[in-house]
């Protein structure tokens, strides 16, 4: 008897311990508003998507298809490819070094920097690739001449397409890694540092472990802003058939020579690898991951 008071006094039951929610009051004006919510999510994103999808199977999967023998489109979809790899994979690098930078650091103006990182999301694309044009444009651009008698020819091919991508993407990553390293904390990394652990050490063993969703998170969105840019790629890629043109350039493209099927199916593939990627973060990350 006194075992089981005692086990009763010192081990709490999981339904104690376990934080209790507030009970919200469901008034009218919930519902309303629940309402206008699915309703303009509705309208603005789930219906034109599957008006995409329908109209690409229209006919069956012959527009996919049809794509897929085409050597022009194959071109494209594999640079588009290409680039958001390694705009993925810029973005990435630069992101966590720029979020530990503006997180664990104070220095003279971090509070420009840090607004100028949002530039990209202010500023339209097309504006960008003209900017780009101007500054590494190949006869009147300010490095363009020197760029290229040195071999290097940035507007109007890959390079200048990667440049224009990861920059309308830059600020995506940093926006997800900042919150994660401003929750965490400093405490485990400079207990680490007490014991002798390096930089080096105390990022792949502390820092990475517990910002790597939120590094998921930015890839995915980063990914699917990538696969997406319209406007600064269309300055700077020239849009070469079989050498410049990516898979947005071609949906254009095509909706323009009255070739609806084949934007559909285009836009089709580029939307699926972005929600791919989304099911598959949503399966694998963690229960108690928000």
């Amino acid at each position: 008897m006194a075992d089981t008071l005692i086990h009763d006094v010192t081990e709490p039951t999981p339904s104690e311990t376990r934080p209790r929610r507030p009970r919200v009051r469901r008034t009218p004006t919930t519902y309303v508003l629940r309402l206008i919510a699915a309703a303009y999510l509705f309208f603005l994103v789930a219906w034109p998507v599957s008006l995409v999808v329908t109209n690409t199977f229209e006919g069956g999967f012959g527009s996919i298809r049809l794509l897929i023998e085409d050597p022009d489109i194959v071109v494209a979809l594999q640079l588009s490819a290409y680039v958001a790899f390694f705009s993925v994979l810029i973005n990435t690098v630069f992101g966590v070094g720029m979020s530990i930078l503006l997180v664990r650091y104070e220095f003279p103006g971090k509070r420009a920097l840090n607004a100028l990182l949002d530039l990209p999301l202010s500023v339209s694309p097309i504006v960008v690739g003209l900017a780009l044009v101007l500054v590494y444009g190949g006869r009147n651009g300010w490095l363009g001449p020197t760029l290229a008698g040195w071999g290097f020819d940035i507007i109007f091919s890959t390079p200048g397409i990667i440049m224009a991508t990861t920059f309308v993407a830059l600020p995506l990553m940093i926006r997800e890694l900042v919150p994660v390293l401003e929750e965490i904390g400093i405490e485990q990394e400079q207990a680490a540092m007490s014991l002798g652990a390096t930089a080096l050490q105390r990022f792949w063993r502390i820092t990475l472990p517990s910002i790597k969703w939120g590094i998921v998170y930015g890839v995915v969105l980063t990914l699917a802003r990538s696969l997406g840019e319209f406007g600064a790629v269309k300055v700077v890629s020239g849009n070469i058939l079989g050498q410049t043109r990516t898979a947005t350039l071609v949906v254009e493209e095509k909706y323009l020579n009255f070739d609806a099927q084949g934007a559909y199916a285009t836009a089709f593939l580029l939307a699926m690898v972005s929600v791919a990627c989304i099911v598959v973060v949503a399966i694998i990350r963690p229960k108690n991951q928000h």
